[in-house]
């Protein structure tokens, strides 16, 4: 009788025991689940891209941005996403237990063709805000032939001019205040003096804004904004 009791009593324990561990187990598989982590896809820093696919690497989930290239989507820890949009290089992304909000940024791939499909398939909603883009990426141009940052924008870019080592993309303004566009470099805005340290072999792409797509950069893009990529950038 004894012998019996006693073995009643350790298969109630461990039904106890095992009925605990699985609710435990459960509940770290929902709660991990069940964090949502929220976003936003622009490009050129500033133009959101509208119906654009982030997947979740795990679950193959794929969810569409909004009109204000927002998105929402559940992940579990250690998570990697990919987003893509057609005209653009797809970029991945991999998220620590503590993201909670992603911003990506993906890049538009040259050529007038990549342009129009990135129009076409509605990933821009505004025709004039690509059309006020400039881009050129060293794959396109072979820039060590060139002695400077200067004479690479100076050479490449229709009706941006150099005045006194200043960019200036819409002319100038005022005799006054100055007309210099902002240089932003591996995104981070720099003094137009900077570029003087910068060897055209060692930029992966320049981009130059022009119209009021930069008004991310506040009262310092008002003059336009070149947005330069170096290949130490990508380290």
């Amino acid at each position: 009788m004894y012998k019996q009791k006693k073995i009643a009593m350790i298969n109630k324990i461990f039904k106890v025991f095992f009925t605990v561990a699985l609710a435990t187990c459960f509940s770290l598989i929902a709660s991990a689940q069940d964090r949502v982590v929220h976003g936003i896809v622009t490009t050129f820093d500033s133009i959101p891209l509208i119906n654009a696919e982030v997947k979740v690497r795990s679950t193959k989930q794929i969810v569409i941005t909004d009109s204000l290239g927002r998105f929402a989507v559940p992940v579990n820890s250690g998570e990697k996403l990919k987003v893509s949009a057609q005209g653009f290089f797809n970029q991945r992304v991999k998220l620590d237990e503590k993201t909670k909000y992603a911003a990506i940024n993906l890049k538009l791939k040259p050529g007038d063709r990549n342009r129009e499909y990135a129009i076409g398939y509605g990933h821009v909603s505004d025709r004039d805000k690509l059309n006020a883009l400039a881009t050129l990426d060293n794959r396109d141009v072979d820039f060590s032939q060139y002695s400077n940052i200067y004479e690479l924008i100076k050479g490449r870019f229709a009706g941006v001019q150099v005045v006194n080592g200043e960019v200036i993309i819409r002319g100038v303004n005022s005799i006054n205040s100055s007309s210099a566009a902002l240089i932003v470099v591996d995104g981070v805005p720099v003094d137009g003096n900077a570029l003087n340290s910068i060897p055209p072999v060692q930029v992966k792409s320049i981009n130059v804004i022009k119209d009021g797509s930069s008004a991310i950069y506040g009262s310092r893009g008002a003059n336009g904004v070149v947005l330069i990529e170096t290949k130490r950038g990508d380290d």
